[in-house]
């Protein structure tokens, strides 16, 4: 898949300028598909010439001109076709604190737990703003509530997907900190 396919997901929202799709990009999306503000503003051009998002430019005073998007028919149609297409394969997890894990032996045990505390302590900070943004989607409603009034359930379920996978990070950071106590020599 391609960043293609997340600007333009993001775009259902309705009508954004970059920055504005950046903010989407750090708070929602980056639960599953990360972007920086870079790759972001050139696939923005991309999509705009190949017909996919339409921009105008937006006069501002005391403030540089900003550009704001919408899709177009196309970029829905083709959004369209690549949500009922099936994954290319199953996703596979590439994550550099694995491979040090599993090479940890014989190294400063420290280290070791130093890493995880890292992680652990991201897990949570990233965890703690998707529970943000949950209860700002919520806005006093009961899950069954908002899932039976929104127009739109993908992005609540998308970051269900995101409290899920920080919630199992934090686990597993738990549990290898856990181990790592109780192999040392001090216990």
């Amino acid at each position: 898949m391609s960043l293609k396919y997340a600007v333009l997901a993001a775009l259902l929202e309705g009508e954004a300028s970059g920055y504005e799709l950046s903010k989407v990009f750090d708070v929602s999306l980056a639960n599953f598909w990360a972007s920086t503000p870079q790759q972001l503003y050139r696939e923005l051009e991309r999509l705009a010439q190949d017909g996919l998002i339409e921009a105008r430019v937006v006069r501002q005073e005391r403030r540089p001109d900003k550009r704001m998007f919408t899709l177009t028919g196309a970029g829905r149609a083709d959004l369209g076709s690549f949500a009922a297409a099936p994954p290319r394969r199953p996703t596979a997890i590439r994550d550099e604190l694995l491979i040090k894990i599993q090479a940890m032996d014989g190294v400063d045990p420290d280290a070791t737990r130093a890493l995880v505390e890292e992680r652990e302590a991201w897990a949570r900070a990233k965890l703690a703003r998707y529970r943000r943004v949950r209860e700002r989607l919520l806005a006093g409603r009961s899950e069954e509530e908002y899932l039976r009034e929104t127009d739109r359930v993908g992005p609540y379920l998308t970051l269900m997907g995101g409290i899920g996978f920080e919630e199992e990070n934090l686990r597993w950071c738990e549990r290898v900190l856990t181990v790592l106590k109780q192999r040392s020599p001090l216990g």
